[in-house]
């Protein structure tokens, strides 16, 4: 185990942990710049589970789940303080997000994200944290964010438990 991630706790967050949750998004604008889109955020993720990592006490990051379907969820948004990226805490609240995904039955985990045809550094670097993950690229759409080509990349967890192949 990454020895950045011996002292992480990763758990459910309670409803009076959202607002920090919200505040990690605030500190990080080269990837949520845009308030109209913090602002959706901060009234969505009350209702959707969000797991949060805990290091010393302190809320480092957190991911949050978005089920479409009884195949298909979505990370509708992960973040972590910038000074703990690249230490194992984004790969930590993706590996339990998968597998809570997976109890539920679900198939297939998707993450939208900046696409490529407009160039960001930091969504360049967040394109190839999911890919190095497992994730693959399925399309680029071009009206879902005005604006902005947003990039839906897709993971298959594997056939449910206790399921057949054919």
């Amino acid at each position: 185990m990454n020895e950045a991630r011996v002292d992480l706790g990763i758990h459910l967050a309670r409803p009076d942990g959202i607002p920090g949750c919200i505040d990690i998004v605030r500190t990080l604008p080269d990837w949520f710049g845009i308030q109209s889109a913090i602002d959706d955020y901060a009234r969505a993720i009350p209702s959707l589970p969000t797991l949060v990592a805990i290091r010393g006490g302190a809320l480092i990051g957190f991911l949050t789940l978005k089920f479409h379907s009884d195949e298909s969820a979505e990370v509708y948004l992960l973040a972590v303080r910038q000074e703990y990226h690249r230490r194992g805490t984004g790969s930590a609240l993706l590996e339990r997000a998968e597998q809570m995904v997976r109890e539920r039955g679900c198939q297939f985990l998707q993450v939208k994200t900046l696409g490529p045809s407009h160039p960001s550094p930091e969504y360049a670097q967040t394109r190839e944290f999911y890919r190095a993950r497992g994730f693959v690229p399925l399309e680029e759409l071009h009206d879902l964010w005005p604006g902005n080509p947003c990039l839906i990349m897709v993971k298959h967890l594997g056939s449910p438990t206790g399921s057949r192949e054919s």
